[in-house]
């Protein structure tokens, strides 16, 4: 990684440099917000900040997995570039004093950016914590109280321009409703957390009332039209996600439509959870008089299955798992309302030079993302990305206009090509059929050239343009 920079565009003089809150929860999809007419639940607040903005239809991303999208998120680097593919490898993971300097909480901080992290971390061991990255950590990594320390801080007294980093739990709690729930069936007790508690007293609601049938019929969600298993589903997915975990293979095969349809619905209330606490802080900011000087960037670290393909929780590659909300607001600069439904976005890889953008940081040069600012504001552009790559484990994912490649590692039908026109559910596995071989072969080289260029060395090991 160079560590040479290039230039912001449109660079803000330092007086005039905006306040920056960025927001993230932890396991949201892409569809958990009723801005995205999901009837299912009620998000005043994700609503808000799209109605004052722009929210970027087509955003994923870099891996499914908290530790290393949040790597991303940090750094602007894809996780593989320190060879991660999944939490476990946090402790050996190859983060270099390199990725410190020029990671988000030290730019900002060298900017003069009064810098603070609050909620959740989950990052790289050898990242050492926030303070080691620029920032002042706000809570320590609490997943309680974060909403009312942000806004105390946020009406406090302001000498500069800050960069708050909101790290919030929920929806991730909803993990704990298939852990638990096989737990009981082998006669142990549910995980003791505060999440998992979080989680099952939202169950509670639903499991105590007179009729627990009639409440699924009359509340809860409907299983979504790609609840089966795929066709030719790749045998990776279902060895090293499915049967790796006894908790999901026990819940693909044995639970009911009332089961599937209960965590829709947890899922749906804690997500309204974390809403409320995300108001919390756009409150603090209009009483404080900040809405005119905050740039307000709104993502999660990545999705939840949410009983599609029967499944849940998160590391595949399916739209459910990788695709994630994205919204800006900015106002007076950038348009209300605004919904692109076209460009495709990598959270991890594009927040970085967005935000140092915006704020007059020159950027670290060698960087894969982009500054969304031009699409953002609605101005004329350059031409963007033509495809976007996200990792996961055991695989890799390229993901063009119309079309979706995954490649993995291991077993067979290793690969996939879905037509998300006109299968959006990923429903029919493509790759082995003769009439997408030239759509096939084109998404091999684009993806092979992503590896060679990128130095992925993991996924050089099998990627190649002929499989």
């Amino acid at each position: 990684m160079s560590g040479r920079i290039t230039s912001a565009t449109d660079r803000p003089k330092p007086d005039n440099r905006p306040n920056i809150l960025f927001i993230m929860t932890d396991q949201q999809h892409a569809g958990m917000m009723s801005c995205t007419s999901n009837k299912w639940l009620r998000t005043p607040a994700m609503d808000r900040l799209s109605a004052s903005g722009i929210r970027f239809e087509r955003a994923y991303a870099c891996n499914p997995v908290c530790v290393p999208s949040r790597f991303s998120l940090q750094t602007g680097l894809m996780p593989s570039a320190i060879g991660m593919g999944q939490n476990g490898d946090s402790g050996q993971a190859a983060v270099t004093e390199t990725m410190v300097q020029q990671s988000l909480g030290r730019l900002f901080q060298k900017a003069g950016y009064e810098t603070l992290y609050g909620g959740k971390v989950h990052l790289p061991r050898k990242m050492k914590g926030v303070e080691n990255l620029g920032y002042r950590n706000l809570t320590g990594d609490s997943r309680r109280g974060l909403a009312d320390a942000c806004a105390e801080f946020i009406k406090g007294q302001h000498t500069k321009p800050f960069f708050l980093f909101a790290s919030f739990i929920n929806p991730h709690d909803i993990c704990y409703m298939a852990i638990n729930d096989f737990a009981r069936t082998q006669a142990k007790a549910p995980v003791g957390n505060t999440d998992s508690k979080t989680c099952e007293a939202v169950l509670d609601r639903a499991r105590k009332t007179a009729d627990v049938n009639a409440f699924v019929q009359e509340h809860c969600p409907p299983l979504p039209e790609n609840h089966g298993v795929p066709e030719a589903e790749p045998e990776c997915i279902t060895q090293n996600y499915v049967r790796a975990r006894s908790f999901r293979a026990y819940i693909r095969q044995n639970w009911t439509e009332n089961q599937w349809r209960l965590h829709r619905w947890a899922y749906c209330r804690l997500t309204e959870m974390v809403d409320k606490e995300i108001g919390t802080l756009l409150d603090a900011l209009r009483q404080a008089g900040m809405e005119d000087n905050t740039l307000i960037v709104f993502t999660s670290d990545h999705g939840d299955m949410d009983s599609a393909h029967k499944m849940e929780h998160k590391s595949v590659l399916y739209e459910e798992s990788v695709r994630v909300p994205f919204i800006m607001s900015y106002r007076g600069k950038i348009p209300q309302g605004g919904l692109d439904d076209t460009h495709l976005v990598s959270n991890g890889l594009d927040l970085l030079p967005t935000l140092c953008d915006y704020a007059g940081i020159e950027t670290p040069e060698g960087l894969p993302g982009r500054s969304l600012r031009p699409w953002a504001e609605q101005k004329d552009t350059k031409q963007w990305r033509d495809f976007l790559v996200s990792e996961s484990q055991n695989g890799r994912m390229l993901r063009t206009a119309r079309f979706k490649y995954c490649i993995y590692d291991s077993g067979t039908h290793r690969e996939q090509l879905i037509d998300l026109k006109n299968d959006p559910g990923e429903m029919k596995n493509l790759a082995e059929i003769e009439d997408y071989r030239d759509v096939l072969d084109n998404h091999r080289r684009l993806l092979q050239g992503w590896v060679e260029r990128t130095g992925d060395k993991i996924a050089a090991e099998y990627v190649h343009a002929k499989s």
